[in-house]
């Protein structure tokens, strides 16, 4: 093997290496994000997850003489939507140096995108004997 060729070798290997342990260190961060959110009255704190789900959720003691039922719900409720947004911008900003460039994050991880649009399509053969 020649020595331009050995070079060439070892500089994508290097890179691939480069790479790699980006991305390990990127997926270890993913995995430990959190978010917590307090209602503006201090009356429920609600923690979200690094994949969105709910870890805790804790109650002032006044919280059931100031707040009705439906009031308690709204406001656990709004706090999900709140943690689970900041988790998603967090998200998005540990993603996005990963992106090739000119390719929107959105484009592989946004709404409305499911894991079949990256599997390799069916192929449409002729009915037998149209060749």
């Amino acid at each position: 093997m020649s020595d331009e060729y050995q070079a060439m070798i070892e500089g994508l290997a290097q890179e691939y290496n480069m790479q790699a342990a980006r991305l390990r260190e990127t997926y270890g961060s993913l995995n430990e994000l959190t978010a917590t959110s307090r209602s503006e009255d201090g009356m429920v704190t609600v923690t979200i997850g690094s994949r969105g789900q709910v870890r805790n959720i804790e109650f002032d003691p006044r919280v059931y003489r100031k707040l009705s039922p439906s009031e308690l719900s709204h406001s656990i409720m709004e706090l999900i939507g709140k943690g689970t947004a900041e988790i998603a911008e967090r998200t998005q900003e540990l993603m996005a140096p990963l992106l090739p460039e000119g390719l929107p994050y959105e484009e592989l991880f946004g709404d409305g995108v499911d894991f079949a649009s990256f599997l390799p399509q069916p192929i449409d053969l002729p009915p037998k004997g149209e060749v």
